[in-house]
C-alpha cells in the first residue's frame, strides 16, 4: 500500500489526464456494451420473434421504457422495410457503436501514453536530482553499478510493469463495472453466482504471484551487482591485462552471469503463468453459468431466454478479458514494486548534508579559516580527533601524515561534503553549517590528485565552473596553467572533445585542465590533494608551476603526499591516527629531535 502512495504521489501531476483517461473508459465501456446487446434483436429478427409493440407507453426515465421503445422502434421498422432491413439496421448500429468504443479507447490510451511518459522522465529526474544532493558518505556503500541500475533498469521496469498496467486498471475495472450492472438487471441470480466465481478465480491466481514480487527483486539486485563487475572491468582494464586476471574477472563475471540468469528464468517463469491459470478459470467459470443459465431458460425461469442467455454469456465473456487483464496486471505490478522498493531506498536516503532555512549568505574571505574542537566519525569510528586549527587569509597550509591519518576528511569538511559530529568549522568566525551551501562553495576550487574531466570539450571543462564562459578567460586560464600549447594542438583547438574522464589526455594533460578549471573560477580558497604525485618528472614540472601560479594571492590548503612539495608552506600540520600531533614550518619541523615530520620526511628520503 504504502507503494501504491509512492506511484500516486508521481501520478499526482497528470490527475486531470488521468480523470480524462477514466471518462472515455467509461464511455466506450458504455459503447461496447450498446453493441454487445444488440446480439438479441438480431436473434429475434432472424428467428422471426420480434414481438409486435403498437405503442411504448407513457414516457419514463427508466431501462423498462427504454426497452420497450426500442422494440416498437423495431417493430415498426421490420413491418416498413421488412426482416433484411431490419438486420441492416442493426448491423449498422453495431458498426457505429464499435467505432465510437475504439475511438474512444484510442482516446483513452492517448492520455495514458502522457501520463506514463512524463511519469517516467519525471522519476528519472527525481532519482537524478536525489543523486547530486546525497553526501559522498552515501556512495561509500554504494556500487556505481547498482545506482545505475536503480535509474535505468529499475525506472524502465516500473515503466514496463507498473505504468503499462495502469492502463489496464484503469480501463478494465470500469468496464467490468458496467458489465456487471447489465448482468445484475438481466438476471441476478446468474450474476451473483458469477460475482462469487470471479474472486474465488482470482484468489488462485494471486496464490501464484506472491513470490513473485521477492523473487523480482533478487534479480535486480543481481543484475546491480552484474554491472558493478562490468564498470570495475572497464575501469581497471590496463590491470586486469597487466596481471593476466582475464580468466579470474571471466570467472566472477559468469558466476554472477549466471546468478542473475537463474533467478531471470524463475521470475519470468511465474509471470508466463498468469495467462494461461486466468485463461482456464475463467472457462470454468463460462461453463458453470451456461449450465445454470441454460437450466433457468429450460425452466422459464424470471425473464431469462435463450437469446437473453446468449446476450448474458456474450456480455459476461467480455468481462472475463478485463478480469483477466487485471490479474495479469497484478502480476506485473508485483513484478515493478520490486523496483519501486529500490528506487525508493534511494528517494528516502537520508539527506545529512542540508541548508538551513534561514542560511547566511557569503560573498568574500576576509579573515580567517578555523577548526573548533572538531570530531568526525564514519560507523562509529572516529576519523577525526579534537583537532583544533585556524588558517589566516593568505596563508598555504600543508596536511600530511600518514594513509588513513584523516587529511582528506579534514579538507572535505571545508565544502561540506561532510559535517562535523562535535566542534564547528568555521570561515569569516561564521559555522560553515550557517552559510547558504552555494555561497559557500563558490568561495572554494578543487584540484584533486586524481582529475575529473567530464566528456566534452576543453573549452567546457575548463568554465565547468561558471555560468557564462568568455574565451579569453579560458585562454587566460589555460596559459595559467600551461595548457594552452597542447590545447592548440588538438584537431579543433578548445573545441575538441577530452574523451570520457579525459581519456584522449595524458596524466598531466588532465591535471593542468583541472587546475585551468579552477583558475577560470577564480576562487579564495583552494583545497589541493597533491596534484603531483602521479606525474612524470616534466609533467611534475609544469603542473607544479601552474599550481604555483594558482595559489597566488589565495589562501590554500594542501593535502600532501609527497613531503617535497610542500617546503614552502606557511604552516605544516601533522596527522596521526585523526589527531594534530605536530605543527610548524618545515625548517621548524625538521629541528625537532624524533619528530613525527623528521621520520615522514627521512622515510621518503630514502
Amino acid at each position: 500500500m504504502d507503494k501504491a502512495r509512492l506511484l500516486l504521489k508521481y501520478l499526482k501531476p497528470y490527475k486531470w489526464s488521468a480523470i480524462r483517461n477514466i471518462l472515455y473508459n467509461l464511455l466506450s465501456a458504455i459503447f461496447a456494451l450498446f453493441s454487445y446487446t444488440l446480439i438479441i434483436p438480431f436473434i429475434n429478427i432472424l428467428f422471426n420473434r420480434v414481438a409486435i409493440v403498437t405503442s411504448p407507453g407513457e414516457f419514463r426515465l427508466t431501462i423498462g421504457y427504454l426497452g420497450d421503445f426500442f422494440k416498437y422502434y423495431l417493430s415498426a421498422f421490420i413491418d416498413k422495410h421488412g426482416q433484411a432491413g431490419a438486420l441492416l439496421l442493426v448491423s449498422l448500429l453495431f458498426i457505429v457503436a464499435s467505432l465510437l468504443k475504439n475511438g474512444l479507447i484510442f482516446m483513452a490510451n492517448n492520455s495514458m501514453a502522457y501520463i506514463r511518459a512524463c511519469t517516467v522522465r519525471d522519476l528519472r529526474s527525481k532519482m537524478y536530482h536525489k543523486v547530486l544532493r546525497l553526501p559522498l558518505s552515501f556512495f561509500t556503500n554504494s556500487r556505481k553499478g547498482d545506482i545505475m541500475t536503480r535509474i535505468s533498469n529499475d525506472v524502465q521496469e516500473i515503466e514496463i510493469s507498473v505504468m503499462a498496467s495502469l492502463t489496464m486498471l484503469f480501463r478494465d475495472p470500469v468496464s467490468i463495472i458496467i458489465y456487471v450492472l447489465y448482468l445484475f438487471i438481466t438476471s441476478y441470480q446468474l450474476c451473483l453466482i458469477a460475482i462469487v466465481l470471479l474472486p474465488l478465480s482470482g484468489w488462485l491466481i494471486g496464490l501464484a504471484s506472491r513470490t513473485l514480487r521477492s523473487s523480482s527483486l533478487l534479480g535486480q539486485q543481481n543484475l546491480g551487482r552484474l554491472l558493478s563487475v562490468v564498470e570495475e572491468t572497464l575501469t581497471g582494464l590496463r590491470i586486469i591485462k597487466g596481471f593476466n586476471a582475464e580468466n579470474k574477472m571471466k570467472a566472477q563475471f559468469a558466476a554472477t552471469n549466471e546468478q542473475y540468469s537463474k533467478i531471470f528464468k524463475r521470475v519470468t517463469r511465474k509471470a508466463y503463468l498468469a495467462s494461461p491459470i486466468s485463461e482456464f478459470l475463467g472457462t470454468i467459470v463460462v461453463m458453470i453459468l451456461l449450465y445454470i443459465g441454460g437450466i433457468l431458460a429450460l425452466k422459464g425461469h424470471s425473464n431469462m431466454t435463450s437469446e437473453t442467455l446468449i446476450a448474458f454469456v456474450v456480455v459476461f465473456s467480455q468481462i472475463l478479458q478485463p478480469a483477466k487483464n487485471i490479474s495479469t496486471a497484478w502480476f506485473s505490478i508485483q513484478k515493478g514494486m520490486a523496483s519501486i522498493d529500490r528506487i525508493d531506498q534511494v528517494l528516502e536516503a537520508e539527506e545529512t548534508i542540508v541548508e538551513k532555512e534561514n542560511a547566511l549568505p557569503i560573498q568574500g574571505f576576509n579573515d580567517s579559516i578555523e577548526f573548533k574542537g572538531v570530531w568526525y566519525a564514519y560507523n562509529n569510528e572516529p576519523v577525526l580527533r579534537d583537532i583544533n586549527l585556524k588558517i589566516l587569509k593568505g596563508q598555504t597550509v600543508a596536511i600530511v601524515g600518514k594513509s588513513g591519518a584523516g587529511k582528506s576528511t579534514l579538507a572535505d569538511l571545508l565544502p561540506r561534503f561532510m559535517d562535523v559530529g562535535q566542534g564547528s568549522v568555521q570561515i569569516d568566525g561564521v559555522d560553515v553549517r550557517d552559510l547558504k551551501m552555494k555561497d559557500l562553495r563558490y568561495l572554494m576550487g578543487i584540484v584533486s590528485q586524481h582529475p575529473i574531466l567530464f566528456n566534452s570539450t576543453f573549452k567546457e571543462n575548463i568554465a565547468f565552473g561558471v555560468d557564462k564562459a568568455d574565451m579569453d578567460k579560458v585562454e587566460n586560464a589555460a596559459r595559467i596553467a600551461n595548457a594552452h600549447d597542447f590545447i592548440l594542438e588538438t584537431e579543433k583547438g578548445y573545441d575538441n572533445f577530452v574523451g570520457e574522464s579525459g581519456s584522449k589526455l595524458s596524466g598531466g594533460q588532465r591535471q593542468r585542465i583541472s587546475i585551468a578549471r579552477a583558475i577560470m573560477a577564480n576562487p579564495p580558497i583552494l583545497i589541493l590533494d597533491e596534484a603531483t604525485s602521479a606525474l612524470d618528472t616534466e609533467s611534475e614540472r609544469l603542473v607544479q608551476d601552474a599550481i604555483l601560479k594558482l595559489m597566488k594571492n589565495r589562501t590554500s590548503l594542501i593535502i600532501a603526499h609527497r613531503l617535497s612539495t610542500i617546503q614552502h608552506a606557511d604552516l605544516i600540520v601533522v596527522l596521526d591516527e585523526g589527531r594534530i600531533v605536530e605543527t610548524g614550518t618545515h625548517a621548524e619541523l625538521m629541528n625537532k629531535k624524533d619528530g613525527f615530520y623528521q621520520k615522514l620526511h627521512s622515510f621518503q628520503a630514502i
